[in-house]
């Protein structure tokens, strides 16, 4: 019985298949339950955190598995958009799938620190979507850069500090 699937050309095994739909799921309840809103004092008023199911996909499981998560995250915030910003496919999904893309090099070529795979698994969602929202001509630029550092801030750090001490004890556990 043959273990691997292909998906355009590339090879997922059956286990990073499941680990993408269980980080998926996961991304997918922290925005139902709205647990993946952590509260801080920004005029956003939340850091998400469900970009982070991506971010633990591409450093734990590689390049693909980041992107799958990324785009399962990316349709979610689609089909659930409130903002006109989100309901456009391309804003709300193409950054996304390079979440866990940019995590995942960031960790091999970084000294396999999650901090900075995280910090850049982040600042590429925050860049991307505010980067194509002024591109779209939904923000100035001003705007955009205003809430990038303004609200991208905390975001940074709370997916630092979740992924560190999450790929420390998955790392702690065997994984």
């Amino acid at each position: 019985m043959n273990r691997d699937s292909t998906l355009s050309g590339f090879k997922l095994t059956t286990r990073q298949l499941a680990i993408s739909g269980m980080l998926g799921a996961i991304a997918i309840i922290l925005g139902v339950t709205r647990l993946g809103f952590i509260p801080v004092p920004t005029p956003a008023g939340h850091a998400t955190i469900m970009h982070i199911p991506a971010i633990l996909g591409g450093i734990l499981e590689g390049p693909i598995v980041g992107a799958l998560v990324g785009l399962i995250f990316g349709v979610y915030s689609f089909l659930n958009a409130t903002n006109p910003i989100f309901a456009d496919p391309l804003i709300a999904i193409l950054p996304r799938i390079f979440i866990g893309v940019a995590a995942y090099y960031s960790y091999k070529y970084f000294w396999k620190n999650s901090a900075i795979a995280a910090a850049l698994g982040t600042l590429t969602n925050t860049i991307g979507v505010l980067g194509l929202a002024t591109l779209r001509g939904y923000l100035p630029v001003k705007v955009s850069a205003s809430i990038a550092v303004v609200h991208g801030t905390p975001e940074v750090v709370v997916a630092i500090l979740l992924v560190f001490i999450l790929v420390k004890a998955l790392k702690r556990a065997g994984y």
